[in-house]
């Protein structure tokens, strides 16, 4: 059978003007056209020819000897060549651009000439498109550990359970709800460590460094924000968590953990309401 997104060898069964007609067998019903620019020199009915089988624009089968950049189900980055009234073109290396439909992107619309992350998938109408909804086409089983560094792209944000990330942009990733100390927007590149593997094999990941080192960095970034302010930051370890999360990038705990190491040296000193440095 002749299938839609995919690499396949073909017989090719006759010739016409404007191109070739290829069958997968001799028996096969159905056929598909191979244009006449797309016929390699010298080929002739009986000869074998591998060719990817896509839609042209008036929605009909057409093979092509080209290859594209990604295949149906494959994920990967691709172009913005242009946004139009019913989404985005990708140019994935075919002479027809692939659609990335507006209700398959993230609230914030992608803009010509971005690179986005997307998976191919069949739309109702049988029709290759693109998604940014990569969650199933990523795989579970990478070669990662707990400690490894990675890096990946973010592909979802959620308020209840975090940020969900493609690593090497193939891999299931998620940083927690707990480790997410910013903002972050959909497809922007990140590094981060593996803090477990689950049991089905998807990663979780923290955007932090291992508490030995970052609670240094914590520290420094509480004496910035000070000297930022004069040397008052107007609330203490005792503030709502997200005022804590949104002023300084970490979470109550962290930032409980470097006042802690700043008071034992003597640096700050720490009220109710405020933290003042000591000079």
């Amino acid at each position: 059978m002749i299938e839609l997104g995919k690499k396949q060898t073909l017989i090719l069964m006759r010739t016409v003007s404007f191109g070739a007609y290829l069958k997968e067998s001799e028996d096969d019903a159905s056929e598909v056209l191979l244009p006449k620019a797309q016929i390699p020199a010298g080929a002739k009915k009986g000869d074998r020819i591998e060719v990817f089988v896509y839609k042209d624009s008036e929605d009909r089968p057409v093979a092509t000897t080209r290859e594209p950049k990604l295949s149906l189900h494959e994920i990967g980055r691709l172009p913005v060549k242009a946004v139009t009234r019913i989404g985005a073109f990708l140019d994935w290396g075919l002479e027809k651009d692939l659609l990335l439909p507006f209700h398959e992107q993230p609230k914030e619309r992608v803009k010509e000439n971005d690179e986005v992350l997307v998976a191919v998938y069949l739309d109702k109408s049988d029709r290759l498109c693109a998604t940014m909804n990569v969650y199933p086409y990523l795989e579970n089983k990478s070669p990662y550990r707990t400690g490894d560094e990675v890096e990946g792209t973010v592909y979802e944000t959620s308020g209840n359970f975090g940020v969900f990330v493609a690593v090497d942009d193939c891999y299931s990733a998620l940083i927690p709800k707990k480790e997410v100390v910013r903002e972050f927007r959909v497809g922007e590149k990140i590094k981060g460590r593996v803090t477990s593997v689950r049991p089905d094999g998807k990663l979780n990941l923290s955007v932090r460094e291992k508490a030995y080192l970052q609670i240094a960095a914590d520290t420094e970034k509480i004496l910035e924000k000070l000297k930022e302010n004069d040397g008052v930051l107007p609330f203490s370890e005792k503030a709502d968590p997200a005022l804590i999360r949104r002023e300084m990038g970490m979470s109550k705990n962290e930032f409980k953990r470097a006042l802690g190491r700043l008071l034992k040296e003597g640096r700050i000193r720490i009220g109710e309401t405020k933290v003042e440095e000591i000079l």
